[in-house]
This record gives C-alpha cells, sequence and structure tokens, in this order.
C-alpha cells in the first residue's frame, strides 16, 4: 500500500504551481497524491484528508496567511481525535515563523529552494503508508 498524501492550497491563494509541482514529485515517488485545489478552507482539508484516509496533509500558503491556516488544520484534527495524520506546509514562509508553526504542530516547514528529492525523502520516511 502506497503512502497516501493530500496536498491542499488554504485560503485566498490563487497560485498553485508550486503545489502542482510537489504532488508531480511526490507521485514520480511512489506516493499516492490527492490535491484538493485551491481556496480550501481547513475544514474542507481536514474533512477530506479524512475521507480519502491519507497519512499527512501538505499544505501551500503564497499569501502570507500561513500563521493562521497552518495551526488551524492542526487544530481541528486534534479536535477530532486525529493524531495518526502528518501535517506538513511549504511556500513562501519567513524562516522566523518556522519554529511557531512546528510549536504549532506542523512536523516540517519547507521554504522555496528545498530540492524536491528532499521533500519526497521526508514524506516517505515520516509519513506511514
Amino acid at each position: 500500500m502506497p503512502t497516501r498524501v493530500l496536498i491542499a492550497k488554504p485560503g485566498l491563494d490563487g497560485h498553485d504551481r508550486g503545489a502542482k509541482v510537489i504532488a508531480r514529485a511526490l507521485r514520480d515517488g511512489g506516493v499516492e497524491v490527492i490535491y484538493s485545489g485551491l481556496h480550501q478552507t481547513p475544514e474542507q482539508i481536514v474533512e477530506t484528508a479524512i475521507q480519502e484516509d491519507v497519512g499527512g496533509i501538505g499544505m501551500s500558503v503564497l499569501s502570507g496567511a500561513h500563521m493562521t491556516l497552518f495551526p488551524r488544520v492542526v487544530e481541528l484534527l486534534r479536535e477530532r481525535n486525529i493524531d495518526d495524520i502528518v501535517v506538513f506546509g511549504g511556500g513562501i514562509i519567513p524562516d522566523a515563523d518556522i519554529p511557531a508553526l512546528t510549536d504549532a504542530g506542523l512536523a516540517a516547514v519547507f521554504t522555496p529552494g528545498a530540492p524536491l528529492s528532499d521533500i519526497v525523502e521526508w514524506v516517505r520516511e515520516n509519513i506511514s503508508p
């Protein structure tokens, strides 16, 4: 059974090229990817993750709303007592925000320039099939 990951674009950010590049790299690396599309609410992301029985949620934000949207997804999972879905994020995220995001429950944060091979390897090592 392959690792299943939801790639999501929360919020009003309308740019999804990076998310699609990550999705393609993960697929090429043997990961089963569900792409939720643009303008997803944290509630929609969590519901899709549950319905699709994924082991991880990868979110991409370029709009600057990562400090609100990323922790909200983790919070919603906790409210539903779901602790087996690994949440990670990426996008235009200042280095200074990364510690607060990991403190909020994100397992990893990838910024522009992160090698795709590193992201694929991280997903395969940290998200159970």
